[in-house]
């Protein structure tokens, strides 16, 4: 019974594998000419910064010199819960500086939705809102292209992600990698064939008035995963513009990315908990792959959690001689279960090669296995602490502007 239950997850995991490995191969080009308009849409442009005077002028002043006309948009500073001199900044370089004080709800989610009920009161309403968090620099055009996506009808959208700081240590190198790869092999796949996209927590996108019909309601370690799953169910689709590019600034060290990872996977146990069997039900009764696709993608942490248990108990097997009889699929087909496994990791540095990556972060390529591997037992952990709902900050302590990025980058 065992045996067939261990097969059984095996077989569960290599068709999830093969599935995503399929959607790659439409992550290969990506559309040409979109069309343009002249900018006319309005933007309440919200930055949510918890304790970040050290970067939060860098990116004010970023967006203050977007190529967009000023009168089309305004700059909202979310000042949640800060002790330090973040609110002083955002005044100082005179845009406003929203000041939320709410120790009992904590978290990025609460502050944007507290926000966005400051943001209806206003006299001045906007077309859109759109969310950056205080680490980011966004590309000079990224308000035109989200202009251009909302004048033909998205009404969510997430722009490409890049990383600030891919060079600092071997830690932000493996995030970058990722990147390259979930752009191109994740959310290029899904726009080209028509699927939804996934949010990815900052350079989002929002039409006002949807906000305004369903509210924001993802209060989640993940509220960008949370968000993407309530309006997929809705038949909201949201879209991904590949020529707006946000730059994110990783964590450093390995113990700042492991408690910044251990988040969002608790987070993502949540999001699959109360997501997965409506979205699939939903998929099948509708024949929407759309849905199906969604469902699939929120129980990814669950791909993580049980493979890592796979992939232990063939270590074991190798090395315990009374484990010979369990089957294994790398035993029954290990054409099939090679093809899948290797296919993946090539696939990183031709990601890479295609997105243009910086030829210093290829070396990294040696230790993402590393940061892969540290995965599995943070994803452990959040199986069983996936119940807590503590956000957890990740702190910053230098200054990088978009001049300085690309000067290095070109270098």
């Amino acid at each position: 019974m065992l045996d067939k239950i261990v097969l059984t997850f095996q077989i569960g995991l290599a068709l999830v594998g093969a599935y995503q490995l399929f959607l790659t191969f439409f992550g290969w080009y990506r559309p040409r000419n979109k069309q343009k308009f002249a900018p006319q849409k309005s933007f309440a442009v919200l930055v949510a910064a918890h304790n970040e005077e050290q970067v939060v002028g860098a990116l004010i002043e970023n967006l203050k010199a977007l190529d967009y006309p000023k009168e089309l948009y305004d700059i909202f500073v979310i000042c949640d819960n800060c002790t330090d001199n973040t609110a002083e900044i955002t005044r100082s370089h005179g845009v406003y500086a929203m000041e939320r004080h709410n120790p009992n709800l904590r978290g990025k989610g609460y502050a944007i939705e507290w926000m966005l009920k400051e943001l209806w009161k206003r006299e001045r309403q906007y077309d859109a809102v759109v969310m950056f968090d205080a680490d980011n620099l966004a590309s000079p055009d990224y308000l035109l292209h989200m202009n251009n996506d909302l004048c033909t009808g998205s009404r969510v959208i997430q722009a490409y992600l890049d990383s600030k700081n891919p060079n600092d240590s071997w830690v932000t190198g493996s995030y970058a990698i990722s990147y390259y790869f979930a752009n191109r092999f994740w959310q290029m796949p899904r726009t080209n064939l028509g699927l939804a996209n996934y949010l990815g927590g900052t350079g989002m996108c929002f039409e006002s008035k949807l906000l305004k019909q369903i509210g924001w309601g993802a209060t989640s370690l993940v509220e960008d995963l949370e968000f993407s799953m309530r309006c997929i169910k809705m038949g909201i689709r949201p879209t991904y513009n590949y020529e707006a590019i946000v730059y994110d600034e990783k964590p450093l060290t390995f113990k700042a990315s492991a408690k910044q990872r251990l988040r969002w996977m608790q987070g993502h146990f949540d999001v699959a908990k109360r997501y997965f069997f409506p979205l699939l039900w939903q998929g099948i009764k509708e024949g929407s792959w759309t849905k199906i696709d969604a469902a699939v993608y929120s129980a990814n942490v669950y791909n993580f959690f049980f493979g890592a248990i796979i992939s232990v108990l063939l270590w074991i097997k190798s090395v315990t001689p009374g484990w010979a009889g369990t089957p294994m699929l790398a035993d029954i087909n290990p054409i099939f279960f090679n093809s899948v496994s290797i296919a993946i990791y090539v696939l990183l540095p031709l990601s890479m090669l295609i997105e243009k990556a910086p030829r210093k972060v290829y070396k990294y390529l040696i230790l993402y296995p590393v940061f892969m591997l540290s995965w599995w037992p943070i994803t452990f952990y959040a199986f069983f602490t996936q119940n807590n709902k503590q956000w957890s900050h990740t702190e910053h302590t230098r200054v990088i502007r978009l001049d300085e990025m690309k000067s290095k980058q070109v270098s």
